[in-house]
């Protein structure tokens, strides 16, 4: 990892505290640059659970969230995000787009960049495409979710939800369970919390595990129990079957024997362990329903709340050089 400047944000002034043009990904950020969108999200937190949600930040501002892939609660959360910052939001579907009668992606991002749009949400099923567009665009882009590759906004939605829960991310021991293979939210979970000094395990059947795991930092295990043990927080994710195949895993029941999480499993973890889904659940798969709704453990809606909050820091953070606020331009 080349996440090596742990110094306070404090200590930065003005845009050098987040000099990046886009947010592609975790991976190259240093750990206080993500402290610093995960304090930037504080503000919105309480913003958002009072009855005044208005806000000018990107009043005048056009954003445009691209979604080549189908996403409900990603595209919903940048949806309200930029309307409560007062940005003009247009949302461009797949289905609505000339991606779908040949057109190139860089012809895609030429023709959106034409259209002068202040900063791009893109989301799209091909590793790598965020970066293209975003070497070809005049303005802020931001990733949400790329292929197998990344997606930034979940990752630290996840650690501001464990930093808000546990008081920190520091020396947390996180689980991260399910199709770590075909996952961008596991690889940017991983880079976010080992950036941050979580002790983080990985834990999937060795046909869903990558190879060479140990190079992220983490620690793999193909035994659920064994895994959860002491545990702070346990993150599952869903098998994701549109990226498959082949056979990955013998059925869904199989899977859900060795590696879903119940209650009596999850007593292997401490008593006040955390319970995180990136979502959508696939209940009696991944997950329980008597876990995913315990009343104590589970994080899970707080997660969506966060998402919010720092989709929101990140549209202002990213725009400040084109608002021109002190320190920025």
């Amino acid at each position: 990892m080349s996440a090596s400047d742990h110094r306070p944000a404090s200590q930065f002034a003005g845009s050098a505290v987040f000099p990046h043009r886009h947010l592609t990904g975790i991976d190259g950020l240093q750990p206080h640059e993500i402290m610093f969108l995960l304090d930037e999200s504080e503000q919105w937190i309480d913003s958002n659970r009072s009855r005044d949600k208005s806000h000018k930040q990107l009043r005048g501002l056009t954003q445009i969230n691209a979604f080549f892939e189908n996403s409900t609660r990603t595209l919903l959360s940048f949806e309200i995000a930029g309307k409560r910052l007062r940005a003009d939001v247009v949302n461009m579907h797949a289905a609505q787009s000339s991606v779908k009668k040949g057109e190139t992606l860089i012809d895609t991002a030429m023709t959106l960049n034409a259209m002068r749009a202040d900063v791009i949400v893109i989301r799209h099923q091909s590793s790598g495409a965020v970066r293209l567009i975003a070497d070809k665009v005049d303005c802020p882009v931001l990733n949400a979710g790329d292929g197998r590759h990344e997606h930034p906004t979940q990752a630290l939605l996840d650690a501001l939800t464990i930093r808000r829960r546990r008081g920190s991310v520091a020396g947390q021991r996180v689980v991260i369970c399910g199709d770590i293979l075909h996952s961008r939210v596991a690889r940017s979970n991983i880079l976010a919390l080992t950036a941050l000094a979580a002790e983080v395990r990985v834990c999937a059947p060795s046909t869903l595990m990558p190879a060479g795991m140990e190079r992220m930092g983490v620690t793999p295990f193909t035994d659920f129990d064994q895994a959860l043990e002491g545990a702070d927080v346990v993150m599952m994710l869903r098998l994701q079957n549109e990226r498959m195949s082949g056979g990955f895993i013998p059925s869904n029941r199989e899977f859900h024997l060795r590696y879903g999480l119940t209650l009596a499993r999850l007593a292997r973890a401490k008593p006040d362990v955390l319970v995180m889904h990136p979502g959508p659940m696939n209940r009696g798969v991944e997950i329980d329903s008597a876990v995913a709704d315990h009343v104590v453990h589970s994080a899970i809606t707080e997660q969506v709340e966060m998402g919010v909050a720092v989709r929101m820091a990140c549209l202002d953070v990213l725009t400040r050089r084109a608002r021109r606020v002190k320190g920025w331009s």
